[in-house]
């Protein structure tokens, strides 16, 4: 069985689909379980009418800004809560598998960073989610993580939903043209979650560790912006006419700057698995389409 904690939010609730549609037995656990807690948590393994085979952990604190003020819980949740869902799960002999981002890096690369350059968060979310692979790691030799980026989907607040409704409520909408990333459709993401899970179970030989994942393509987000703007008017998502225009960081200062090149390199997740991940704009337009 697939204990998935954070099925709620936006990746929990594309692998709760999932699962269900794949017949895979599974619980689901969100903000009522507290992952603070090791005893919680490994009083609800025992509890369950099935061995726990696999923990998929979707939680996480993202809300970049304001972690800055908020560093005790930021590292409760993102750090500790890893570092006892790794626990637990050791405890079980379970797989775990840990959602993780591209803030771990400072965004100063040139390249798609690899899963084996040094990390170099340059926040309080970032150095937080650094921490807590590592407990991860730590904790538990059974252990996927995979650092993720530019998330978005059907279910949560993300990029595509904002800008959709801005383009269908404004004449004119000002993106950032100098941070650069890659989108990744959530749903794709929970596919590959599925994809790792079944190799292993079937045998095959797949080493734990750090992995990446995104959508294939390098953008910024003014890029990222302007294809939503035309395949949203293509497929009736947009029925506004709205001016696209790029602009610098500078002039939407955060409180937290954002790493100005955050791509990842996915040679070796696509090697592992033997899986062909698509293009940005082929998810997005996927996404748009349903």
């Amino acid at each position: 069985m697939i204990w998935l904690i954070g099925n709620k939010g936006m990746l929990g609730t594309e692998l709760s689909l999932l699962l269900e549609k794949a017949g895979l037995p599974f619980v689901g656990t969100d903000r009522e379980l507290d992952i603070t807690n090791l005893p919680a948590l490994e009083d609800f393994t025992q509890k369950q009418s099935l061995p726990i085979d696999w923990i998929i952990n979707c939680a996480a604190y993202t809300a970049v800004d304001k972690a800055e003020d908020d560093r005790e819980n930021c590292r409760l949740i993102n750090a500790d809560g890893a570092g006892n869902i790794a626990a637990a799960a050791r405890k079980i002999d379970a797989g775990l598998i840990h959602i993780s981002t591209d803030y771990v890096f400072n965004g100063l690369g040139k390249r798609p960073y690899t899963e084996e350059d040094p990390t170099d968060p340059i926040g309080v979310y970032g150095l937080t989610k650094r921490d807590g692979e590592t407990r991860v790691l730590e904790e538990n030799a059974k252990s996927f993580i995979i650092r993720t980026a530019w998330l978005y989907g059907r279910h949560g607040n993300n990029f595509v939903h904002t800008m959709i409704k801005l383009m269908n409520e404004r004449s004119e909408v000002k993106v950032v043209n100098d941070q650069w990333g890659s989108p990744t459709w959530a749903f794709d993401l929970a596919a590959t979650v599925l994809v790792v899970i079944k190799a292993v179970d079937s045998g095959k030989n797949i080493p734990f560790g750090i992995y990446h994942y995104t959508n294939e393509g390098n953008i910024t987000w003014f890029d990222f912006a302007a294809e939503i703007y035309r395949q949203g008017r293509e497929l009736g998502r947009i029925n506004n006419d709205c001016a696209v225009k790029p602009c610098s960081s500078a002039e939407y200062p955060a409180r937290v700057k954002r790493p100005a090149y955050s791509a990842l390199d996915k040679a070796k997740i696509k090697a592992a698995l033997g899986i062909n991940i698509p293009a940005w704009d082929e998810s997005l337009r996927k996404f748009l389409a349903q």
